[in-house]
Parts: structure tokens; C-alpha cells; sequence
């Protein structure tokens, strides 16, 4: 069956013509006139084979045909430029918009047989369509295979949260632009690999502050290489096979290293160590018994974050931001806020969910009735505001940098970080298998 067409991707990147003068957009008009018909970043690179794996390798499926390179499809001429500043309106709804607009934009139609779920009642999101379901398919069963016949991931007696985590309608909502089903793979099973080491080693199954660090460390060493004498190699490498989610860590990158260029590869590892250092100071506060200040929380969640999967969408996408432009102050910026605000979306749709659970679970609403004094309802509603603030944030700083830096990648590059923010939101809203939303309303 083939797969249709996507269209251009897209994002969300609202309101920021009326802080910036008429200068700064004649200006970024001019400059994006020497990109030329570029704008939509370079065509991607033919997919490397995959690694090979140690164990015996499944039947293949017939394959499925792929769409063409979204981003490479089809040069936008200048005289599109006021359009692409305003922003596109198709999946996605708010790519690169230099103008304010009201909100909430009106929801658009579900299709028929689409996963029920609202969102949280003043959420400032930007509502996308469903995700093409012939990709969530085979990107389903795809990473079911992987996870079974590959690294052995999960007992039987898991599959159904395997199957209701819906990684397959996450990973193709939050990347349009992925021109293949091999390319949005790469992202599918690191994102499995991340919620595996979280799962088994922090949360949910059999997780536990005590001895995270050792833990983590050595799982670690699966995404950036130990380097040794010949003497202690090989128990480092019979050690990359030992446990899940070790044994997901290890077969994930192989595949991304295949695709992505070193500098890519080495900012994953990076983003990674700061996830797993958000982790241990979590796990610090659980075994002291202590509640953060909300400052301090805001600061953990900046490295306990979705942070990893954005900063992976020019791989995602067949092309590569270029190292000094993905590590300029103000780029990092951007995926920084972009990460605090969808971590804070998953506080609020996973606060029912947490309170379920034995035990505290540290999240921002929590953290603000603890230490501000409010009520449950109080800091739940105080907690969106504060996702509201960083979403502004985000788009606002992110509009800034695309009118300031009209280089190809760039304006790509953002697009698929506020798509990735996008489809992240919707993920969350649809997956009534995890979330539910608190009585608040």
C-alpha cells in the first residue's frame, strides 16, 4: 500500500511581528531571498543499511513504499516568503508564523476512528490531524519486532502497555517530515530504549533511587563507547547485553550512529547525559524524603526532559543543522524551552496517572501545593499557566531566531522542533489507554 504524500512540515511558532520592527522582517526578507528556492533545506541522504544485530534476525514484511522527502519535494519561491513568515496552516497549523493570531485556533475535524481524549481545559496548544495510519502501522510493527526479536525488550505479561504506549502514532505525529519509515525508526526505537531505562531502572518496573547512578552510568556506556585495555573489553561489551534496557540502549544507537553524522551522534550522547543527570537529582529527592522548591524542580525538569527526541529531528528528517548553527546560545535556547514545555504537558496529562501510583511522584503541580501552599485544583491550574509561559516562550524566541537566521537548515530545523512540540501535545491529549485528566473543571 503506498504511503501518501506528507506535506511540508510543519510547526508552531506564533506571534512575534509585533515585538519585532518592519526593519527586522525587511531584512530577514532580503537575507531569505539569498537562500533562494533552498528554503526547504537539502534533499535527505540515501539511508545506510542497518547494523547488523547478534541475534537471529525476523521475516521481513513486504515493505512499504515511501514518501518522498518532504522537505526536499518542492523549493519555495520568494515570492512565498510573507506566507512562510506568517506560517503554513496544514499539519501542524502554526509553522513559523511573524504575525499574532488568536487563541485557541478552532480544533480541527478527528477522523473517523481516531483515539477519543480533550485536551486540558486553557492549555495553549495548536491542534494537528492524526498521523497518517498507514505509517503508525508499520512503524508499529516494526518496533513490536524489534522489541521481541531484537533486544528481548519485555516479558509477555507487558505487552499490553507496550501496545497502549502507542509509540507508533507518537513518533510519525511528532516527525511530518521524516521522508521515510527507516528514518522515523530511528526515533521510534531510542525513544522505546529511553522509556525502558526509565521504566525499569527509575519508575514502574522494579525502578529505584537506590543505586540509579551505577545504573545509569553503565547503561550509558551503551550510547557513548567505553574505551579500555584489551584486558577489560570484552566484560564491558558481554555487559551491554545484561539487561533490557541496556540491550535497547545499545541496538537504538547502532541504528541512529548508521544514520547520523558524528556531530549528530555526539549531541544526542550529550543530550542524553543531561537527561540522566536529571534522573539522579530526582532520585536524590526521593531518597531524602524531600520536596524541591518549584524553582528547583523547573531546574531538573530542564534536564529530565523530552529534550533527546527534538534535538534529533534533522536526523529524523534525512538532513543536518550544522554543528555551530545547532550549538549557537540562541538555538539552544529554543530546544531547551521547547523540552520544558512538553515536559510539563506530560506532568499535567500524567498527574491522574502519578497519583495512582504507590508512593510520591514529583511533578509541578504537586511541587506547587507542596511548597506555594495551594490547593490540588490551585496548583494544577497555576501549573498550566506556567506551561502556557514557556510555550510563549518557546515560540517567541524561536520566531526571533528564524527572522535573524533565514539559513535553510535553521528555518527546517525549527520547523521540526515546533512540530515535534505539536505532535508531542497530541500524543498525550489521545493516549486515554495512559491519561486521564484530573476533576477539575
Amino acid at each position: 500500500m503506498p504511503v501518501p504524500e506528507l506535506p511540508p512540515p510543519q510547526s508552531s511558532l506564533p506571534e512575534a511581528a509585533s515585538r519585532f520592527g518592519t526593519h527586522v522582517l525587511a531584512a530577514a526578507a532580503a537575507r531569505a531571498r539569498d537562500a533562494g528556492a533552498a528554503f526547504g533545506g537539502p534533499p535527505a541522504a540515501p539511508f545506510p543499511p542497518a547494523p547488523p544485530t547478534l541475534s537471529a534476525p525476523s521475516v521481513p514484511a513486504p515493505p512499504v513504499p515511501d514518501a518522498p522527502a518532504a522537505g526536499a519535494s518542492a523549493p519555495v519561491p520568494v515570492a512565498d516568503l510573507d506566507r512562510i513568515l506568517r506560517g503554513p496552516n496544514g499539519l501542524g497549523t502554526a509553522g513559523l508564523r511573524l504575525t499574532p493570531r488568536e487563541e485557541p485556533p478552532t480544533p480541527p475535524v478527528p477522523p473517523a476512528g481516531a483515539p477519543e481524549g480533550v485536551p486540558v481545559p486553557g492549555l495553549y496548544h495548536h491542534p494537528v490531524p492524526e498521523p497518517d495510519p498507514v505509517r503508525v502501522e508499520e512503524v508499529s510493527r516494526r518496533i513490536k519486532s524489534w522489541a521481541l526479536d531484537e533486544v528481548s525488550l519485555y516479558p509477555e505479561e507487558w505487552e499490553e502497555q507496550f501496545d497502549g504506549f502507542s509509540v507508533g502514532r507518537y513518533m510519525v505525529g511528532c516527525h511530518p517530515d521524516a521522508p521515510t519509515v527507516d528514518h522515523l525508526m530511528l526515533a521510534t526505537r531510542l525513544m522505546v530504549a529511553e522509556n525502558a531505562v526509565d521504566d525499569c531502572y527509575c519508575e514502574d518496573h522494579g525502578g529505584s533511587p537506590v543505586g540509579l547512578g551505577e545504573r545509569l552510568l553503565l547503561a550509558h556506556t551503551a550510547l557513548d563507547p567505553l574505551y579500555t585495555t584489551k584486558e577489560y573489553q570484552p566484560q564491558w561489551a558481554e555487559s551491554l547485553h545484561s539487561d533490557a534496557p541496556r540491550r535497547a540502549y545499545r541496538s537504538a544507537m547502532e541504528y541512529f550512529v548508521s544514520a547520523a553524522s558524528p556531530s549528530q551522534a555526539d549531541r544526542f550522547r550529550h543530550d542524553m547525559a543531561r537527561l540522566h543527570m536529571g534522573y539522579l537529582a530526582e532520585a536524590a529527592w526521593a531518597q531524602l524524603g524531600r520536596v524541591p522548591e518549584v524553582w528547583e524542580y523547573l531546574a531538573m525538569r530542564q534536564f529530565n526532559n523530552f529534550r533527546p527526541c527534538p534535538t534529533i529531528t534533522d536526523t529524523v528528517g534525512g538532513y543536518e543543522l550544522p554543528a555551530d548553527l545547532h550549538a549557537q546560545a540562541a538555538m539552544q535556547k529554543v530546544i531547551a524551552l521547547a523540552g520544558n514545555a512538553t515536559t510539563i504537558v506530560n506532568d499535567l496529562y500524567s498527574y491522574t496517572k502519578e497519583l495512582d501510583a504507590p508512593g510520591q511522584h514529583l511533578n509541578l503541580p504537586v511541587v506547587i501545593a507542596e511548597r506555594e501552599g495551594l490547593s490540588d485544583r490551585d496548583a494544577y491550574l497555576k501549573s498550566i499557566e506556567v506551561h502556557n509561559d514557556l510555550m510563549h516562550d518557546f515560540e517567541t524566541e524561536a520566531a526571533a531566531l528564524a527572522a535573524t537566521c533565514p539559513v535553510p537548515t535553521v528555518q527546517r530545523f525549527l520547523r521540526g522542533v515546533a512540530a515535534w512540540v505539536d505532535g508531542n501535545h497530541h500524543w498525550h491529549q489521545s493516549n486515554t489507554y495512559r491519561y486521564s485528566l484530573p476533576d477539575f473543571w
